[in-house]
């Protein structure tokens, strides 16, 4: 039971990445620049994490579903596999929207050069 959460987050990354590997959007349209943007915002919430940690903000609870690993005092292992997730989730949400967004702004441009 204690690596449900792990399993979850490993799974719905993966889901995140067939999506992105289906319409190319992040890693599959341009893998380097996506490496590069993923590494960065993991690298950033993990500090920001380890900010609160230091400042006593952030905790790490005791979950059934998690495995009870930790890197750190208070940063279990799953966190930054969630982080991986965030950024990679966030990225495929955002280029999936710029191109649905630019989509309509051509069909709109068409019917209106067609009138």
């Amino acid at each position: 039971m204690g690596v449900v959460y792990l399993a979850a987050l490993l799974l719905s990354l993966g889901c995140m990445l067939l999506l992105d590997w289906r319409f190319r959007l992040f890693f599959w349209r341009d893998a380097v620049s996506a490496a590069v943007v993923t590494v960065l915002g993991v690298v950033f919430f993990l500090v920001w994490d380890v900010a609160g940690i230091a400042n006593g903000i952030f905790f790490r609870g005791d979950g059934a579903i998690a495995t009870g690993l930790v890197l750190a005092p208070e940063l279990p292992i799953e966190e930054p596999v969630f982080l991986l997730f965030l950024v990679v989730c966030t990225m495929v949400i955002y280029t999936g929207a710029v191109r649905l967004l630019a989509g309509l702004r051509d069909r709109h441009r068409e019917r209106g050069e067609g009138s």
